[in-house]
C-alpha cells in the first residue's frame, strides 16, 4: 500500500512530499517525490492523559468521536470506574475497547480510593497493580495522587512504584501546588510527569527539577493560555465531556496552542512524538517500523481533519466514521437507600442558637481547586440554614456502596436560586454529590440518581432533567451525540437556575476530590487538603 502527500517530519520541523509504503501496517518506507499535493500527513494525535469514563460513554462509544477529530490513540487511566468496581471495572474497559480501531493504551491506577479520606467501592493494592503493570497493554502506572502517602513513605503505595520500575514503565505525578522539599521527596521516586500545574511558576518548578508537563486543556481545567509559553512535553485533555468531545479533541486544543503562538512544529509533537515516546508507543512519527497511523489535515493552523487511518486502514474520510461501536452492556447497581429531607439537614450542636459560624468551600471558575472561606448563617429550630442571597447553598456526598453515610456542609460559587443538582459522577470514589438550595430538593435530586442507577440530575420549582449513567454510575453505551445533547441540556438547565459557571457538572464532580486543595467535602466530612485532616462544619454557634 502507498499513500502520498505532504509529510511532516517530526524530527526535523520540516514539510515535504513524499511517499510512504506501507505493509502489515507498519511503515516500511518513506521517500520524497517531486509533486504536488493539498493536504499534509501528520502522525496520528495522541492524548497523553485521559479518563474516558469523564465522557459519560464507553470507550468503543469515545471511538466513534474521537477518530473523526485525527485522534488515533489515547493514554487512559481508568481509575474512575475502578474506584467503583475494582478489577472486574478495568476488565470491562479493556472488553469494551478491543473492537474500536481507536488504540487505548492503559495505565494501571496507582490510587483506589486515591486517599483514606473517603469510602470507595474498591481497593486495589500492590499485587493488583503488579498484575495488571506485567501486562502487555498497560504502559505507565497512572497518576500518583496520594502525595502524601508517598512523602511519609507509606509502604504499599512505595510498592507500586517499584513495580512499575521493575517492569520499567513510567510513573506519571499528580501534585498539585506541591512545592519545595515535599515536592523533591516526591519526585525522587521516580515520578515522572505532572499536569496538575496552575501557573507557569509552578510548571517551571517541576519543569527544574525533571517533570515532563502536561498543558491540561479539557473540560474545566483550561491551561493553554497559562503554559503555552514555557517548554511543555504534552498537551492533554484529563476529562472532556461528550459535548466539548463532539465539537473536537486534539485537533481543537492544537489550534489554539498556534493561536496562542505556540511553534506548530513543537505543538504537533506534544501530541505525537512526545507521548509515544515517553510510553513506549509503537506509533508518534512517519519513520519505518511505526504503526501507519497517519492523519490528513488541511494546514497547521486550523488543523481540518479530512482523513485518518490506523495500521494502514483508512477509519475516516469524507467526514464518514468507517465504524460502529457495539457498547458491552454492564450490570451494575447503586446500594443505597432512598434519602428523607433531613438526611441533608446541618445540625447545630446547641438548638438553641440563633446563628453559627461555618466553613465554606468557595469555587475557582474554570478550576478544580477550591479556597476555604467562612459565613455566618441563621440558625433555625437546630438547624443550619444556607444563605442563598449570599451564595451559600448546602453541599452533601452520599456514600453509594452499602454503607449509607452522609456528610454535609456549605459550598460557595454554584449560584443556584432554587432547587438542586446531584451527580454520581465525583472524584475519584464517585460517590452521590449534591448542591441544593433546601433538602426537599437535594432528597428528590438524589433519590432520582438511585433510580437511574446513576447519573445527572437537575431539578427546580420549575422543571426536572435528567441523564441516566447505569454503567458503574459514570458511563451510558447511548451514542455520544445523544449523551452530549442531554448533558448540554442540564448544563443549559443549571445556567437557568442562576449557576454562571461553564460546566457546573464538571466543577461539582471535583468537589469531592480530597487530593486536591485547599478543601473538598467527601461522604466522612470537609476535608483540609493542606493540612491533611478533617475539619469542623461548625466553628462557632452564637
Amino acid at each position: 500500500m502507498i499513500i502520498r502527500g505532504n509529510i511532516l517530519n517530526v524530527f526535523t520541523d520540516e514539510i515535504y512530499p513524499g511517499e510512504i509504503k506501507i505493509k502489515q501496517g507498519i511503515i516500511e518506507s518513506i521517500k520524497e517525490v517531486d509533486q504536488y499535493f493539498n493536504d499534509i500527513i501528520v502522525p496520528g494525535f495522541i492524548d497523553a492523559h485521559t479518563h474516558i469514563e469523564s465522557s459519560m460513554v464507553t470507550p468503543s462509544r469515545f471511538a466513534e468521536v474521537a477518530l473523526r477529530h485525527g485522534t488515533t490513540g489515547v493514554v487512559c487511566d481508568p481509575h474512575e470506574i475502578a474506584n467503583v468496581m475494582g478489577m472486574e471495572g478495568i476488565e470491562y474497559m479493556i472488553n469494551d475497547a478491543k473492537f474500536a480501531p481507536l488504540k487505548f493504551f492503559f495505565t494501571a491506577p496507582s490510587c483506589v480510593p486515591s486517599t483514606k479520606y473517603e469510602t470507595s467501592g474498591a481497593r486495589l493494592d500492590s499485587s493488583n497493580i503488579e498484575t495488571l503493570l506485567s501486562r502487555d497493554d498497560f504502559v505507565a502506572l497512572s497518576e500518583v495522587m496520594d502525595y502524601y502517602g508517598v512523602i511519609n513513605g507509606e509502604e504499599d503505595l512505595i510498592k507500586k512504584l517499584e513495580i512499575a520500575k521493575k517492569y520499567h514503565k513510567p510513573i506519571d505525578g499528580h501534585a498539585p501546588l506541591l512545592s519545595g522539599e515535599n515536592l523533591q521527596k516526591y519526585i525522587q521516586y521516580g515520578i515522572s510527569t505532572e499536569h496538575e500545574c496552575t501557573s507557569r511558576r509552578e510548571a517551571l518548578e517541576k519543569k527544574r527539577l525533571g517533570m515532563k508537563i502536561m498543558i491540561r486543556e479539557g473540560s474545566e481545567s483550561h491551561m493553554l493560555e497559562e503554559l503555552s509559553k514555557m517548554p511543555a512535553d504534552f498537551i492533554i485533555t484529563d476529562d472532556l465531556k461528550s459535548e466539548d468531545l463532539i465539537k473536537g479533541h486534539l485537533n481543537l486544543r492544537l489550534r489554539k496552542a498556534v493561536d496562542l503562538g505556540m511553534d506548530p512544529f513543537e505543538a504537533i509533537k506534544l501530541v505525537t512524538l512526545n507521548p509515544a515516546e515517553h510510553y513506549n508507543l509503537n506509533c508518534g512519527s512517519i519513520s519505518p517500523g511505526k504503526s501507519a497511523d497517519l492523519v490528513f489535515i488541511d494546514n497547521l493552523e486550523d488543523f481540518k481533519v479530512n482523513r485518518v487511518i490506523i495500521n494502514g486502514n483508512t477509519i475516516f474520510k469524507k467526514q464518514k466514521v468507517l465504524y460502529r461501536a457495539n457498547p458491552i452492556p454492564l450490570e451494575t447497581s447503586i446500594k443505597l437507600d432512598y434519602k428523607k429531607p433531613e438526611d441533608f439537614d446541618l445540625k447545630a450542636e446547641d438548638p438553641n442558637r440563633k446563628s453559627a459560624t461555618v466553613n465554606v468551600m468557595r469555587i475557582v471558575p474554570n478550576a478544580i481547586i477550591t479556597t476555604r472561606t467562612t459565613a455566618k448563617l441563621t440558625v433555625d429550630k437546630g438547624t443550619v440554614i444556607p444563605s442563598v442571597f449570599e451564595d451559600i447553598l448546602k453541599i452533601s456526598v452520599v456514600e453509594r456502596y452499602g454503607g449509607n453515610t452522609i456528610a454535609n456542609a456549605f459550598i460557595s460559587g454554584i449560584g443556584i436560586k432554587n432547587g438542586a443538582i446531584a451527580s454520581s459522577v465525583s472524584h475519584d470514589s464517585h460517590n452521590i454529590i449534591v448542591v441544593g438550595t433546601n433538602s426537599h430538593y437535594m432528597a428528590e435530586a438524589t433519590n432520582k440518581i438511585i433510580e437511574n442507577k446513576g447519573g445527572l440530575v437537575a431539578i427546580s420549582n420549575e422543571e426536572k432533567m435528567d441523564l441516566a449513567l447505569p454503567i458503574a454510575g459514570l458511563m451510558s453505551d447511548k451514542p455520544v451525540q445523544e449523551v452530549a445533547k442531554k448533558s448540554a441540556a442540564l448544563n443549559d438547565m443549571v445556567n437557568r437556575m442562576g449557576c454562571s459557571l461553564e460546566s457546573p457538572f464538571t466543577t461539582l464532580s471535583f468537589m469531592a476530590l480530597p487530593v486536591v486543595p485547599d478543601v473538598k467535602i467527601t461522604n466522612l466530612g470537609l476535608f483540609d487538603v493542606n493540612a491533611n485532616k478533617f475539619i469542623d462544619v461548625i466553628e462557632k454557634e452564637e
